[in-house]
């Protein structure tokens, strides 16, 4: 018999009993679906063999989420097969507000209210039937072979590039999939959800994780929807739309064409709002979104073309309104919130703004990332008559942040990177893990921060954007995408080292450890072949401009 400590209680269970016979023990709100054991996330069949420490895991946590919402699409994709055909291509696109919306890609099929309520029933009776989810691996040859008979066409694709011998599937009834992440072990902890019809497909709707006996609410965003479906024609352009595609084109020696197609759909856009801006006769553009979307970047881009139609930019990032990193307001952890709107000089930000467009001369601060300390090193500036503020930040949407200008004189942009790349037809990569590595990378070549600091700072990174910035990008004008479909190849190299430097009794270890499982999957792109003017430059540095 072995001692176990199973969320705070003591119990005495056999030798080898599976973690899912241990959960039953525990009174839960909600179904266990992973298991922490020190520092490794398990799934429920894993066996126990010695003493310790577990601590349960349900859909209110994020690992836990991330398991319930991988569930859901591979009963969701069975249940399709079943109604419509084992042959059944069904794409999981992307994530709107938590849910997730797919499409059936079936040639000129129509999607209609009738076959999503059968697939929804199909969905029910796989559900009912409490359908055992097996994990189950198979060398690297025999897993490819199995792709091919589910018609996985695209997880061939991907394992040809997988570098270990053998490969994990998962089995449901009659059904092979390959997910990347874990899964539960039966179906019949899928306790909530919906399908529903939208934009020629539709949603999978999971529960709140805040409040699971509730679904997630499904939002009006219609400029986002329409960045999505810009990107999914981007992705069509370069025929690349999961990782194995890319992988392809790097092995034929494309890698150079997919980047100055890239470039050049980013450029298309940038010209298209600096046109925009000229037409409309707007002199204060506000370029705001979450960390590491690429905004200072995309502001001095934006001046370049702004200049091409007359005008004369003047960029201006709020992060140099930064107040001093002492003076920094604290979380409700008590750590320093560098999300919050008060974590800018508003005040100080406001005096400017408005001195200058009253004509008035401003010696501007620069913010040292190094000493966490604004400095002032004598750059004056005064406006004319065809001068546009292009103003970059965060908070860049706040109203509190130009209150006093009139609506009529702002051109406001909202930029996020929005992963146009999924891995593969079931397994979308978050638009959160682009920015994540990105910010590691950034942070280390030039905050002073190293991965682990950058991890551990991440949560409250995201509660500040759920709080101060996506509230409101529905504000903006026009929404840009700032991802690339080649950046993930081309950070690889310096994030990895980052990542293994973390050592394995650090908390951040489990989140640093599924980074480079997933970067694993990526073929390395040399950074000589990233043009001087791109985005992605802000990151890994060699940009042409002064930031």
């Amino acid at each position: 018999m072995l001692n176990i400590v199973a969320n705070g209680k003591k119990f005495l269970v056999e030798e080898g009993a599976t973690l899912e016979k241990i959960a039953t023990m525990l009174d839960g709100t909600h179904p266990y679906l992973l298991a922490k054991i020190g520092h490794d996330i398990l799934e429920m069949h894993r066996k126990v063999t010695r003493d310790c420490e577990i601590e349960f895991l349900d859909l209110t946590s994020t690992h836990g989420y991330r398991v319930y919402q991988r569930t859901a699409v591979f009963v969701m994709i069975k249940a399709a097969r079943e109604v419509l055909g084992k042959k059944t291509r069904v794409v999981v696109e992307h994530s709107i507000n938590k849910n997730y919306y797919c499409e059936i890609m079936e040639g000129d099929f129509v999607l209609t209210e009738d076959i999503l309520r059968k697939i929804k029933e199909k969905m029910d009776e796989i559900v009912k039937a409490d359908m055992e989810i097996v994990k189950e691996n198979f060398l690297l040859e025999d897993g490819i072979r199995i792709a091919k008979e589910m018609h996985l066409h695209d997880k061939m694709q991907l394992l040809a590039y997988r570098t270990a011998s053998s490969v994990n599937f998962y089995r449901l009834g009659w059904f092979y999939d390959y997910f990347y992440g874990p899964m539960a072990t039966r179906a019949g902890i899928l306790t909530n959800f919906d399908l529903k019809l939208q934009d020629g497909g539709f949603m999978l709707i999971f529960p709140s994780q805040n409040d699971p006996l509730q679904l997630s609410e499904l939002k009006s965003v219609a400029k986002l929807t329409q960045v999505f479906k810009e990107s999914n024609n981007w992705a069509r352009i370069l025929k690349i739309d999961t990782v194995g595609a890319l992988n392809d084109k790097i092995c034929q020696g494309m890698q150079g064409e997919v980047i100055r197609v890239n470039e050049a759909l980013h450029e298309k856009s940038v010209v298209k709002m600096a046109d925009d801006i000229h037409q409309m006769g707007r002199n204060v553009v506000l370029v705001a979104g979450p960390s590491s979307s690429g905004k200072t970047t995309f502001a001095q881009r934006l001046c370049v073309q702004l200049r091409v139609n007359g005008l004369k930019p003047y960029a201006i990032s709020l992060d140099d309104y930064y107040v001093d990193r002492d003076k920094t307001p604290l979380d409700k952890f008590g750590k320093p919130d560098f999300e919050s709107l008060y974590s800018i000089d508003i005040a100080k930000f406001n005096e400017d703004l408005q001195a200058l467009l009253a004509g008035g001369t401003v010696q501007l601060p620069k913010y040292n990332f190094l000493t966490g300390k604004r400095e002032y090193k004598g750059h004056f500036l005064s406006l004319s008559a065809e001068s546009v503020l292009v103003i970059e930040g965060i908070h860049g949407l706040n109203p509190e942040l130009s209150r006093k200008i009139p609506d009529s004189a702002k051109y406001k942009i909202f930029i996020s990177a929005l992963t146009q790349l999924n891995m593969d037809d079931h397994n979308r990569i978050p638009a959160a893990d682009t920015r994540k590595i990105r910010r590691i990378v950034r942070d280390s070549q030039f905050r002073g921060f190293d991965a682990r600091r950058t991890l551990e700072m991440w949560p409250s990174v995201v509660r500040g954007e759920s709080e101060n910035i996506f509230p409101f990008q529905d504000e903006a004008d026009i929404i840009f995408n700032s991802a690339l479909i080649y950046e993930l190849c081309v950070l690889k190299p310096y994030v990895m080292p980052q990542l293994f430097a973390i050592e394995k009794s650090a908390p951040e270890y489990l989140e640093a450890a599924r980074l480079l499982k997933f970067l694993d999957c990526f073929m390395v792109i040399v950074e000589k072949e990233v043009p001087n003017n791109s985005l992605l430059r802000e990151f890994i540095g060699g940009g042409c401009f002064k930031t």
